[in-house]
């Protein structure tokens, strides 16, 4: 069965091929493994752990710890997955479990300081903790994901806090009348001191009034002349200027009248110049047209030429490749039908040299059965095979057929007297032999001419007929 795990989870499989915890989020689990789903989203527990301070005063810290497994790390998963995630997170047993380490670390460490050090340093105290019930926590893959630690709280009759906060309400209460008390005074003083200071700076400042006014007076006059002066310079300096401007002026028009006229006779021929470029341009384009167009019908032209000729070689390649495909197809049906006939043939061969080895085999047990009841005589065996397989009948028709259609023709040669050859006894032995020969040799070959029809060679002589 495949099993799909959600985001917050993961699969615990073990059984048969897994050594120890296969994790994983989707898998195959088969018959003879077992898989177990557990969450690792974190879980929040709230704690208030009473403890006691150096000085022997106890306290209450309510703190609510944010636990869950270490998901960044495989083998503290492993170590959730075997002892916790056989229980539910929020159960007794998991929350008794944490609330003991918690607790046991935080009375530890609580024994070691005093009240006031464990007052004004929560946030090291906080961390001191923090660490503390981590390393604990790593034996079990779980990790802190948060801590938050409340302010402390007395215990039932023990007013510590109480009493020290009453004792922190009085201070401010006194410390708050001795500053009213310093701001009054302080104000009193301070009012005097403005008023003093007021009065002195009035008269300083009426003073250097009148000095800066007098001041001002004769700067007053001295820039008046200066002005009347500077503006009759001014004055004449203009009525150079002008005079030097009208001089200008009539050079500038006449510049400006020739400059005109010269540009109104450059213009008459740029017009013309433009007049002939635009015209020439305007031919140009004409024929680069006409050309484009000549191009366009040729290339149009080429260019259905091209797809026609394209199109019937493919079709030329196509037949030749459905031909080839054809011719393919056939070669390896005949190739197949020679394998078939092949395979077949061989069968048959397998078969037959399988009887022959059965017949063989019934054969040989037959013939040590009739070789033993002859008691091993192979002569009477012989005899008896033969005349049960009917091999003497068939000699005898073969023979009768072979001379059935001869006519068998009896020549007697008379030798004559022997003894007028050689005339003696001694070497006349051996001239009889020769004799006998070349007298042996007629009726020879009289029968094989009547035969076969041969005839002997001439050097050797002709037969009478």
């Amino acid at each position: 069965m495949f099993r799909v795990a959600r985001a917050s989870q993961y699969l615990a499989i073990t059984g048969g091929g897994i050594d120890d915890i296969k994790l994983s989020k989707k898998s195959w689990v088969f018959p003879w493994q077992s898989c177990t789903v557990f969450d690792v989203s974190p879980v929040n527990y709230t704690f208030k752990v009473q403890a006691m301070s150096a000085e022997k005063l106890p306290f209450v810290l309510p703190a609510v710890f944010t636990i869950g497994p270490r998901v960044d790390n495989t083998e503290a998963l492993i170590l959730y997955a075997r002892l916790i995630s056989p229980h539910d997170k929020e159960s007794n047993h998991v929350n008794e479990l944490v609330e003991g380490v918690i607790e046991g670390e935080t009375r530890v460490l609580a024994a070691a300081m005093t009240m006031e050090e464990i007052f004004r340093g929560t946030k090291e105290f906080k961390k001191e903790v923090f660490d503390k019930v981590q390393l604990e926590l790593d034996q079990f893959g779980l990790v802190i994901y948060n801590a938050n630690v409340k302010q402390l709280v007395d215990v039932p009759g023990h007013e510590y806090f109480s009493y020290l906060g009453q004792k922190t309400q009085m201070e401010a209460a006194n410390q708050a009348r001795i500053d009213v008390a310093e701001a009054k005074m302080k104000g009193e003083i301070g009012s005097k001191e403005r008023t003093g200071l007021t009065l002195q700076n009035a008269a300083k400042i009426d003073a250097e009034s009148k000095i800066i006014a007098m001041q001002r007076q004769g700067e007053g006059t001295k820039e008046e002349i200066k002005v009347k002066s500077e503006v009759k310079v001014f004055e004449n300096q203009k009525e150079a200027d002008v005079a030097k401007a009208n001089a200008e002026l009539a050079m500038k028009k006449a510049a400006w009248t020739k400059d005109a006229k010269v540009a109104e006779v450059e213009a008459t021929k740029a017009v013309a110049l433009r007049e002939a470029e635009l015209q020439t341009q305007v031919e140009k384009m004409n024929a680069l047209t006409r050309t484009e167009k000549l191009k366009a019908e040729f290339l149009s032209k080429a260019s259905v030429e091209y797809e026609t000729k394209v199109q019937e070689a493919n079709w030329e390649l196509y037949k030749k490749q459905k031909q080839a495909e054809a011719v393919l197809y056939e070669k390896q049906k005949q190739a197949e039908a020679r394998k078939a006939e092949a395979d077949a043939a061989f069968y048959a061969k397998q078969k037959e040299a399988e009887g022959l080895v059965a017949l063989a085999s019934a054969q040989g047990t037959y013939l040590k059965t009739l070789l033993g009841a002859v008691e091993n005589d192979y002569s009477c065996l012989r005899d008896f095979l033969m005349i049960n397989n009917g091999v003497y009948q068939e000699i005898a028709k073969t023979n009768a057929i072979a001379i059935k259609d001869l006519q068998p023709k009896i020549s007697v040669w008379n030798q004559g007297g022997e003894q007028g050859i050689g005339g003696g006894s001694g070497s006349g032995n051996g001239m009889k032999e020769i004799a006998g020969l070349y007298k042996m040799l007629p009726p020879v070959l009289d029968t094989v001419y009547e035969q076969t029809g041969m005839q002997p060679p001439a050097w050797i002589g002709t037969l009478s007929k």
